[in-house]
This record gives structure tokens, sequence and C-alpha cells, in this order.
């Protein structure tokens, strides 16, 4: 890991650049574009291409690019709701039981932060109007690999918030399957209709609706760099939850901390994606010492050990004063997960305003709320927890204000709203006013 010391040294390896920037332009991306379609395309291009046909064709040409891009044929968009039903017959006993405790921990939670929806009045003539939104989509990646637990974070808040309808799209398998794993997660959280299709097609298909996949008011859930372009161009068509980065943690730590901890949060950061980001802040120059010595040591007991070098080599460790100061710095980094190992992290919760989760002291690691703890998974990255919070059930309801004025108010209010109207130049806004409160003309 690269190192720095003092807080001036780590900003200048803490600068964040844009990763959908650094991804657009991989050869290794553009020469897969251009071998797939057989033109030179931009990610850009290709998604504005593939949204705007599936707008236009729907099922067909989901099942064009779906058969392009990854050879795999669909005759049935949808899964049946038979295959679903059963799909925790076919996962065994043990991960079904850890599934169903992990469900019933992340649906206490969202109800323990729940509130009530419906028309709340402050006084007789204002106040306002929750409702939860009707339907949402979410994506969950798939294909290779296999996520329940992606399911289990984004559709429990939803339907704990009162959501209507929740729809699933995930990209089948190389036999045109979706995984028994992902389907019994979706049986569990109660997800209404699952689609076999991933991609910008997948994300294109929830915004404008197609023959088969309805049109949704949100889409959730993390994916590459396709589906993030194409959840950024059908923004203001449908909501969105955010555009994920790579994942990333930082590390507060002190004298007292595990090397063993922070070596083995860092590798698992490290194993989500090749642009992870890692960062260890300390006041020990010793337990910086024997972090970096814990990492060599446990990351060779990987397979895959190059890859996490490769992304733990562009970590960061700075050495700073005090904890105060790496405060401070994490603050400034706004990390997705945040994990404070000092002797006592509860006298610092005050001082931390930026990060997606805040996991205090050595036995509260980011992996068990990946999985089970309760709270979301679905976190803000790339410095955007400066200003946007962890998915809850506040992201599936919509408000409405509620005005219902008498005349006493009108006669009240209305003279201040007239001046105000006209220093506007809108003369027919102050009409309106005057209309009701017997001064017209």
């Amino acid at each position: 890991m690269r190192r720095a010391q003092g807080i001036a040294a780590a900003r200048e390896l803490l600068q964040r650049q844009d990763p959908l920037e650094s991804l657009r332009g991989h050869p290794d991306l553009l020469a897969s574009i251009e071998a797939i379609f057989g033109e030179s395309l931009s990610p850009s291009d290709l998604v504005n291409r593939i949204v705007t046909d599936v707008r236009r064709r729907g099922d067909a040409a989901v099942r064009e690019y779906t058969r392009t891009i990854t050879k795999v044929e669909l005759p049935n968009l949808e899964v049946a709701h038979s295959e679903i039903d059963g799909a925790c017959e076919r996962v065994g006993p043990a991960l079904v039981e850890a599934l169903q405790m992990a469900c019933g921990r992340i649906r206490e939670y969202h109800k323990a932060c729940a509130f009530h929806t419906g028309t709340h009045m402050i006084d007789s003539q204002l106040g306002r109007r929750i409702l939860p939104l009707r339907s949402v989509g979410v994506y969950v990646p798939g294909g290779r690999y296999s996520y329940p637990s992606s399911v289990l974070m984004s559709v429990i808040p939803a339907k704990v918030a009162g959501v209507e309808e929740v729809v699933v799209t995930t990209p089948a398998d190389s036999t045109g399957c979706v995984s028994a794993m992902t389907l019994c997660a979706c049986q569990m959280a109660g997800v209404d209709r699952v689609f076999a299709i991933g991609g910008a097609q997948a994300v294109a298909a929830l915004a404008y609706g197609t023959e088969t996949v309805p049109r949704v008011d949100k889409i959730c859930g993390p994916g590459n760099i396709f589906v993030t372009l194409a959840k950024k161009q059908v923004f203001g068509t449908v909501d969105i939850d955010s555009l994920a980065g790579p994942s990333e943690v930082l590390i507060i730590a002190d004298e007292t901390a595990s090397p063993v901890y922070c070596a083995a949060d860092i590798l698992a950061q490290a194993e989500h994606d090749p642009e992870a980001g890692v960062v260890l802040v300390t006041v020990s120059a010793d337990l910086a010492n024997r972090v970096e010595e814990e990492l060599r040591r446990q990351m060779w007991d990987f397979g895959d050990a190059d890859r996490l070098k490769e992304t733990v080599d562009r970590g960061v460790i700075a050495i700073v004063d005090t904890i105060e100061d790496a405060v401070q710095l994490s603050n400034e980094y706004a990390p997705e997960h945040l994990e404070v190992m000092v002797a006592d992290p509860q006298d610092y919760l005050d001082g931390i305003r930026n990060a997606g989760c805040i996991c205090l002291g050595g036995g509260s690691p980011v992996v068990m709320g990946d999985y089970i703890d309760g709270p979301s998974h679905v976190l803000p990255t790339g410095g955007s927890a400066r200003f946007s919070s962890v998915l809850g059930i506040e992201e599936f309801v919509k408000y409405s204000s509620v005005a219902q004025l008498d005349s006493d108010t009108m006669a009240r209010l209305g003279p201040a709203a007239v001046l105000i109207a006209r220093a506007e130049g809108l003369e027919a806004h102050a009409r309106a006013i005057e209309n009701r409160i017997g001064r017209a003309g």
C-alpha cells in the first residue's frame, strides 16, 4: 500500500477520480465492444443505442442485445412463479436457514425505522401526505455469480415502505436460467415478478416498459458500467437510487487495533472489485507496519492473490498525529464504509459526518453489514456520502404538501403574496390572489 505521513500528504493520495470516466476509455473494454458489435463505440454510445432501441422495440430488442452480448437465448423473459416458489427446495437447508435469518433481521431493522404513511396535518390548514411508490425495479447482478444478499438488501426496505409491486431483473446464466439462490431470496423477500435479463437492456425495460416487463417508478441496485450508464440516462423518466461506483473502506485505527482484523477487512473490500478503494488511517506507525505484514501473510492464502495484490497496492496507509485528524480526513474522503477500530470508538461518533455506514469497534466488520446486520448494504460510493444516504425505507416513499386555507388566512397572508408576485413581474399570479380576498381591480 502507498504510504502518506500527515493529513496533507494523505489528501494528495486520496484525490478521487470519476471511476466511470476511467472505465469508459479502458482499452480492453473498447476492444470488447468492437469485437461484439463490429464497430468502434464508446460505452456511452452503446448504452444510448441500447436504451433507445429497447424503448422503441421492447422485448425484441431485449432478446437481441442479450443474445448478442451474452450468447444466451431467452425464450421467456419472465421467470415462472412456480420456479420462484420452488427455488428454496433446490438450495441447501443450511443456506436457506442463513438467508431466513438475514431476511428477518433486515425486515425488523427497517420496520423499526418505519414511519406512518398517509396524510399528516401540522395544523387545521397545512400538512403533508406520505405515500409509497407504486412500483420499484431492483437490478441484481448475476450471470457467473449469484448475490442473494443484494435481493434482500433492496427489496425488503421497499416492501416495508409499502411498495405495491417490486420486480427484479437479473442476468441469466449460460443456460438461460436464474440462480436458485437468487430466486430463493426473491421468494423470501416478497418479490412480485422476476425477469432473467441484465445489462443496459434491463434498465431500459424497467424505465420504459415492454410487452412483458412493467414500467416502474424507481430503479435500484448496482451493476457494471453499462448498467450504471443506463441508470444515468433514464434518470428523470424514473428515479434511481444512485450511480454506484467501486466498493471502498476506510479504517481508522489506533495502537489497540488488531492488525489481523485490519488486514482481513482490507482484503474483503479488495475482493469486491479490482477498482475498490482501501484506506487505513492510523496514529501508530507500528500498527501500519504490522498491517502490511498481515496483508502479505493473508493474501497468499487466496487463489486470486495477484488480483487482490493489485487492488491493495493502490491502497493508502496514512499516518496522522491524532484520531481527530483521522476523523477529519475521513470526513473529507466520505467513504462508503467506515470502520473505527480505536479504544473508545463511541467518543468519536459525533465528529463523523460523512460515511455510508459506520462500524464501531473491531467486532463490527463491514462484512457483517454486507449480509446480516440489518441495515441495507446499498451505500453511497465515490464520496457521495457527503450528500446522500444508505438505502432505506425513505427511498421508497414520496411526499406531497397539503393546504386548505380559510378566508381569514387568505385575508391575512394574501396582500404579502400579491406584493411578492408583482415584484417578480407575475401579474396573473397577483390577480389570482386578489380575486380571493375581494380586491380585484
